[in-house]
């Protein structure tokens, strides 16, 4: 195979005759290496009808989603098996993430991973209960060898829930490498899960590469098929910038379910010479918040759909993306005629294709504003810094995956605890990859009790987040991964806490103890229960409240329950109860 190794794939007309001659070369070329993983392996994990409410890759907020979402008729406690023989391996219990979780290492060097279980096997069940309390904590991450827990093909491992961040009854379930830990897309192992059903593309987006994804809005093209392939409902479209790319809305459905899920693979084409892929498989954890630079952030940020690149942003290693001819990144230097065609496919091997053309037209006026405003521009692969005598923004190479105009502004806070002006950095719709420093100076005197009380908030439309923030003389510092609205606050305000029974009371018919703390700043840090002096084990799901379920740790008879509360900045609650059971 022939490869080009310019940085962008130009269009001139003397040159096109050569590009011809090697666009058969590339028509039917293999982009991703082959994959080898095993067909008849692994089986269906969940005893419930065969159905995925989401697929490997599929696009959610700051992550690709990893693995596969097993419906479970709609209920909870369908019963869980191993999808193959090898020993559990680790235990993880989580308020959000995968709730309760059971990894299985198999001696193929794969490992499954199910999560959101109500419950596990009896004996594994007790192990984890019992390493709760030894440990003291209801949140834990535990790892087994290989001779303590093995299983066999198909044995019944654990009951499906929705626990952690799981919005319904479903069984989360992955397929990892055990050495690297990336996760591998489950739809390529054989699974018997049917899918006869080509993607969809819904809309095709335009992007003029001369300037930052991040300071445009894309030009959105609606599509029509005709003939079996999608095409635009303008026959031509202009192009009125040298440097162009295109995205696409899409979308993958299994046959016999309307739910729409995310696509496996796209390739561009420009005058039959591909140009760049993606493909989702094989991703890290570490890796999975650059889903954020390959979807269009902004337009989804500001509530328009999710729409994939299909060139690789500046700021992104090529993980998912392979760069063929170029990055996927057009320079037009003629007034010709070009065609695009891209081929979306899912793990099957469906395919859907759109073609469409191009010709460059005179361009618009569209003055750079980073050069007519003097602006500061941030870029990427490098360390950015901005400071002046109240505020400091220290962003390291890895923040940002496209250039911007770096902007901020300042307000007077209205906020009863702010030490400081309401800074505007960037905006909620630029995307970080990376933490980056803030630091605010206090424009007021803080008092010594205040010192370690201190806060720095972001907030962005409605939402907010706080971070203890340390101090060096009137200056304060935290780290975020979310641009917005940041200023320095004061906390001297505990957590409250609250109980579902009066003190005193006899509770002999509950089945339960809830326990509601709330604090200001919506964060609980810390929570310790004790029943008559020892440590006993409160759940947390989904981060509301706290719960006690009646075991033998509570006999019959009179108790007292001390429950301690810690927030973000400190602040400590400590409350006795007593009851009678």
């Amino acid at each position: 195979m022939i490869s080009f190794s310019i940085k962008k794939y130009i269009i001139h007309k003397p040159f096109l005759f050569l590009i011809l001659l090697f666009s058969s070369a590339y028509t039917q070329a293999q982009f991703f290496p082959v994959k080898h993983y095993p067909k008849d392996y692994f089986i269906y994990p969940v005893d419930a009808r065969i159905s995925l409410a989401a697929n490997f890759g599929e696009l959610r907020p700051n992550h690709y989603h990893m693995g596969l979402d097993c419906r479970t008729n709609q209920v909870v406690n369908r019963p869980v098996k191993a999808a193959a023989g090898g020993y559990v391996a680790r235990v993880t219990v989580e308020p959000f993430g995968y709730g309760q979780a059971i990894y299985i290492n198999h001696p193929n060097g794969l490992t499954t991973v199910y999560g959101h279980l109500n419950r596990f096997f009896p004996a594994l069940e007790k192990y984890v209960k019992e390493k709760q309390y030894q440990q003291e904590k209801w949140n834990v991450d535990l790892h087994f060898p290989p001779g303590l827990f093995p299983v066999k093909q198909g044995q019944f491992i654990a009951y499906s829930g929705s626990t952690g961040g799981s919005m319904g009854p479903h069984t989360h379930f992955e397929i990892r490498d055990t050495k690297t830990d990336k996760v591998l897309n489950e739809l390529l192992f054989g699974l018997p899960i049917p899918d006869k059903v080509p993607p969809t593309i819904v809309r095709l987006a335009m992007y003029n590469r001369e300037k930052s994804t991040y300071s445009q809005s894309p030009e959105i093209f609606s599509l029509k098929k005709v003939g079996g392939d999608y095409t635009t409902i303008e026959s031509i479209i202009p192009v009125h910038a040298n440097k162009i790319s295109f995205g696409i809305s899409a979308n993958d459905k299994q046959s016999g379910s309307n739910n729409p899920n995310g696509i496996y693979e796209a390739v561009i084409y420009l005058d039959n010479v591909p140009l760049s892929a993606f493909e989702l498989d094989s991703i890290s954890y570490a890796e999975t918040r650059y889903v954020n630079a390959h979807v269009d952030y902004k337009t989804h940020a500001a509530g328009g759909p999710y729409i994939e690149h299909l060139s690789r942003l500046p700021g992104y290693p090529q993980g998912v993306y392979k760069d063929i001819n170029g990055d996927g990144v057009i320079e037009l230097h003629d007034f010709e005629i070009h065609h695009v065609r891209v081929v979306v496919k899912d793990p099957y091997g469906n395919t859907s294709v759109l073609n469409f053309k191009i010709k460059k037209e005179s361009p618009n006026e569209d003055p750079d504003p980073v050069a007519n405003n003097k602006a500061i521009e941030f870029q990427t692969g490098q360390v950015n810094v901005f400071e002046n005598q109240h505020l400091q923004v220290y962003l390291p190479p890895a923040t940002l995956y496209d250039s911007v105009a770096f902007s901020h502004s300042e307000k007077i806070s209205d906020a009863p605890d702010a030490y400081s002006a309401d800074y505007s950095l960037l905006s909620g719709l630029i995307p970080s990859q990376d933490f980056f420093t803030v630091r605010i100076k206090a424009d007021k005197l803080v008092l010594e009790n205040l010192k370690d009380k201190m806060l720095i908030k972001q907030s962005w439309k409605g939402k907010s987040e706080v971070s203890k923030a340390s101090h060096n003389g009137d200056w304060y510092t935290a780290k975020f991964n979310n641009f917005g609205d940041f200023e320095l606050i004061a906390d001297d305000e505990p957590p409250v806490i609250r109980v579902d029974f009066q003190d005193g009371a006899n509770i002999s018919s509950y089945h339960t103890i809830v326990v509601t703390p709330t604090d200001n700043n919506h964060v609980i840090k810390n929570f310790r229960a004790e029943l008559d002096g020892k440590w006993l084990m409160f759940t947390n799901d989904k981060g509301r409240k706290y719960i006690y379920y009646f075991d033998g740790h509570c006999p019959r008879g009179t108790h007292e329950l001390k429950i301690s509360v810690q927030d973000e900045a400190g602040n400590k609650t400590e409350k006795n109860y007593h009851f009678t059971r």
